[in-house]
């Protein structure tokens, strides 16, 4: 068994559901902080939702409006992805929110 701490950056350029962070299909990913960034003057609708590849479900864990010219810690525990999850973002507004994952991958 190996830890890898590793760092994923997000950049949610459409109003679309991204995937920001998959699970490899032989690790699991235990995220500490997910840290998200408005630059623009307005805020932004977010919603934060993880897919669970053994459920073959989808599950929000997260809404909110992240206010003007903020940065937010969208989870205050570990989240744990098992093999093959997906977290995705979806944003009110294109081009406004970027951000940081910061997560140990267990293989």
């Amino acid at each position: 068994m190996t830890i890898q701490y590793k760092n994923a950056g997000i950049d949610l350029s459409t109003t679309g559901t991204t995937s920001v962070l998959t699970s490899p299909a032989g690790a699991r990913c235990l995220i500490k902080q997910i840290q998200v960034d408005n630059s623009s003057g307005s805020p932004v609708n977010l919603s934060v939702q993880v897919t669970d590849s053994s459920a073959t479900a989808t599950f929000a864990i997260h809404r909110k409006a992240i206010p003007a010219n903020t940065i937010e810690n969208i989870i205050s525990q570990t989240l744990v992805l098992e093999e093959s999850d997906v977290l995705k973002m979806t944003a009110g507004t294109a081009n406004e929110i970027q951000g940081i994952i910061s997560y140990a991958q267990i293989d």
